[in-house]
């Protein structure tokens, strides 16, 4: 009895003690939790990688240029695409992109499956900075035109020509298309083939932009040019018909005809009563203005006109002849080829290519050569007296004072350059 009863007290004391050590841990471990601050896990966890709008992460992705010669078939061959299924793309993308039109050295993105068979699921191709279409190979073929956002930037330049302005502009790592529109507007007021030495210039100019990378010259918004003494003005001005440039008086610097049928280039041999034929070896009138210019180099009506002929001539080679009215008419030789659609009857617009430079006929390498026709009368085409378009109209020449005071306030503000041995520009 005796030894139950010391059982039963040595059980009941380890109890106690167990509910004691309980309760102790149980409020200790509730301090620990109340007292103890959040942990913070930070994961590496990468955004995916978009690229035309897909997750280039899921793709073996291949970036290249179109060959010449090589065609949509033979790359997507190459990748696995069967031949039936480029068959139906290249049909069903004829509403929105002609295959046939996909050009040598435009650049291309193939995105492919991550296995070893490396076939492709979707194939991007670019014909400009702008636009890229996506032909997609998934469950459904579909064809998506797209655009990448282009945003206008306005930017100024001054500079102090050392020998040519395409040279000064060029150095400043400026597009030549911005050379091409300056001496567009004053083609008629500057002969740019004889500038002079120390000739200055200020330009306001909108550049459209994607992705940070300059594609395109929107427009030049305002012009000074000193050139052999004399100041001279551009402003872009709208009186309800289109923008027209005028100069600080509000006069047109447009004529009713182009003065260059290509963009600036250089003049390889001028109008001439005599002078020695390269390919016949005599000396004879050459009655045409010759522009050297690389093959494929767009050909431009200098205003607009009806095709009276547009043919092949062992002489000319390929040429085109336009009449822009009773009085004036011009001619265009040694085409590589006569634009699409260019045929005798055709009507034309000014500034439309109707050809592309080459050497055919006889040439001794790529080159236009261009006539001018006066009342019938072959005339130096450089030097011809044309009327002006209309100067600014009466109800409109407030308006035009107010945009051309602020515009020479502007130019006045950009900063000329200090004139040195070397061609110089400043570019803000």
């Amino acid at each position: 009895m005796t030894k139950r009863r010391f059982l039963l007290i040595g059980i009941a004391g380890i109890a106690v003690t167990f509910c004691c050590l309980a309760v102790w841990w149980f409020s200790t471990s509730s301090d620990i939790v109340e007292d103890s601050e959040p942990i913070e896990i930070s994961l590496d966890i990468k955004e995916p990688t978009l690229l035309y709008g897909m997750v280039a992460d899921n793709y073996l992705v291949v970036e290249d240029r179109i060959k010449r010669n090589q065609f949509l078939g033979d790359i997507l061959q190459s990748y696995n695409v069967p031949a039936s299924m480029i068959h139906q793309l290249s049909m069903l993308s004829r509403k929105v992109f002609d295959v046939r039109k996909i050009a040598p050295d435009k650049k291309y993105t193939l995105f492919c499956s991550n296995d070893s068979m490396r076939t492709a699921k979707a194939f991007v191709y670019e014909p400009n900075p702008i636009d890229y279409i996506i032909f997609h190979f998934g469950d459904s073929l579909s064809v998506d035109v797209c655009k990448r956002e282009v945003i206008q930037v306005e930017k100024n330049v001054s500079g102090i020509i050392n020998s040519t302005l395409s040279q000064t502009i060029e150095e400043l790592g400026i597009s030549p298309e911005l050379t091409n529109k300056f001496v567009d507007i004053f083609a008629w007021q500057v002969d740019f083939q004889r500038l002079q030495k120390g000739d200055k210039f200020k330009l306001i100019y909108e550049e459209s932009q994607v992705e940070g990378n300059t594609v395109g010259i929107t427009q030049i918004k305002a012009i000074y040019f000193e050139h052999f003494g004399s100041d001279y003005y551009a402003f872009p001005f709208d009186q309800g018909d289109g923008i027209d440039y005028f100069d600080d008086r509000g006069k047109s610097l447009r004529k009713a005809l182009l003065k260059y049928p290509i963009e600036f280039t250089r003049i390889s041999s001028r109008y001439s009563g005599k002078r020695f034929h390269p390919v016949r070896k005599v000396y004879r009138a050459h009655l045409g203005t010759d522009f050297a210019a690389p093959t494929g180099t767009p050909i431009r009506s200098v205003g607009d006109g009806i095709v009276v002929e547009a043919q092949y001539k062992s002489a000319n080679g390929n040429y085109v002849k336009i009449r822009h009215n009773g009085t004036y008419t011009t001619q265009y030789l040694h085409m590589s080829r006569i634009a699409d659609g260019v045929r005798s009857g055709t009507r034309v617009r000014q500034g439309q290519t109707i050809g592309y430079v080459g050497s055919t006929g006889l040439a001794t390498g790529p080159h236009l050569c261009y006539r001018f026709w006066k009342n019938g009368r072959q005339v130096d085409a450089l030097h011809v007296e044309l009327p002006p378009s209309e100067p600014i109209k009466e109800g409109y020449k407030d308006a035009f004072d107010s945009v051309k005071v602020e515009l020479i306030e502007r130019l006045n503000q950009i900063p000329m350059p200090v004139m040195k041995e070397d061609p110089i520009a400043s570019l803000q």
